[in-house]
């Protein structure tokens, strides 16, 4: 069943009304995005590569850092929840989420480890080269530890409506953490949603929600993957019933949204994409969770939650680099649908 024609188009406005002030803690790997862009007009003598006349550098954050902006995009209140390194990388990611008024006394500063930077090299719109500096390894127990205490003491005081874990697989969630801050938001009656990594091999039960794509599904089910529509559906059911999630809200790119829900349609129910000139999908996933995670705390159904994340991902894709979607452009994407 098309989701569009189930959803009233006043109470999707009046969902996207009621997402301001809506607090969001944001728990992962925080990423700097750093760009360099420019001309290119020939061929490096040295090898058969372009040179690139650099114009313009700059930097974004990105990561877990992308979901958080997302929601003050939407007009809520997002709490960093990572770990940085004690370098020019990490002082820069700290100042950007200041900048952004994203709360970041979650955020840890680690002097033993480097902060995660990822390097665009662009001749326009178009992606030559991407350069990553990281350290994958585990956070220590002390690290886990204190997230854990800062985030379960904020879900105590009721300062958070939702917890959404976005997993880049850069060390910060394990299953360990993953499933004490689930059970911790469970027990405060706050929503938890995950965004898996499929090089990050974890099980979390009783989330709220689950959004992979195809490959981590196929990835978290241990199974081939498949083009088949019933395979899909068989590795989903799988999961969810295995997990205990209430709702798996899997990503097809270019075919849209298949949300399984235990009150739904047990072979689920599809979103089609939002026809659009695709410019760049980086951070299309975290816009759709976030704006899932601020559509249920803004007491929206989940599928009309998916619905206007689906949205917003079109929105998304028509930008460069790890952008922001506010709530305004949404709601002009519901008018430009006869949504509104």
């Amino acid at each position: 069943m098309n989701m569009m024609m189930e959803c009233f188009p006043q109470k999707l406005s009046g969902i996207l009304g009621n997402m301001t002030g809506k607090r969001i803690a944001v728990i992962g790997d925080i990423i700097l995005d750093r760009y360099i862009r420019g001309s290119v007009e020939r061929i490096s003598p040295e090898a058969p590569i372009p040179i690139v006349q650099a114009q313009e550098t700059f930097v974004r954050l990105g990561g877990a850092a992308n979901v958080m902006q997302n929601v003050i995009a939407l007009g809520g209140a997002a709490f960093a929840f990572g770990i940085v390194g004690d370098d020019d990388a990490g002082h820069e990611v700290i100042s950007q989420l200041c900048r952004n008024k994203i709360e970041c006394s979650g955020v840890i500063t680690a002097v033993t480890r480097e902060t995660t930077v990822k390097t665009r090299i662009l001749s326009g719109s178009q992606q030559l080269l991407r350069i990553d500096k990281e350290n994958t390894s585990p956070i220590n127990d002390d690290q886990k530890e204190l997230l854990i205490v800062r985030l379960t003491r904020l879900l105590a005081d009721n300062q958070i409506d939702a917890v959404v874990l976005e997993d880049y697989a850069k060390g910060v969630l394990d299953q360990e953490i993953s499933q004490a801050i689930v059970d911790a938001a469970n027990h405060y009656g706050v929503f938890s949603l995950l965004d898996p990594n499929p090089r990050n091999h974890m099980r979390v039960e009783k989330l709220t929600v689950l959004k992979p794509n195809c490959r981590e599904l196929w990835a978290l089910g241990g199974v081939l993957p498949s083009n088949n529509r019933a395979d899909l559906v068989r590795a989903a059911s799988t999961i969810m019933q295995d997990w205990e999630i209430e709702n798996l809200v899997l990503t097809l790119a270019q075919d849209g949204i298949l949300l399984f829900s235990r009150t739904g349609d047990p072979a689920g129910s599809a979103l089609p994409a939002v026809a659009r000139e695709v410019y760049d999908v980086s951070g299309a996933g975290d816009t759709v969770i976030a704006v899932i995670a601020m559509a249920l705390a803004a007491h929206a159904e989940i599928r009309e939650a998916v619905l206007l994340g689906n949205l917003a991902a079109g929105i998304a894709v028509g930008k460069l680099g790890t952008s922001t979607v506010s709530s305004l452009e949404i709601q002009q994407e519901l008018a430009k649908n006869n949504l509104s």
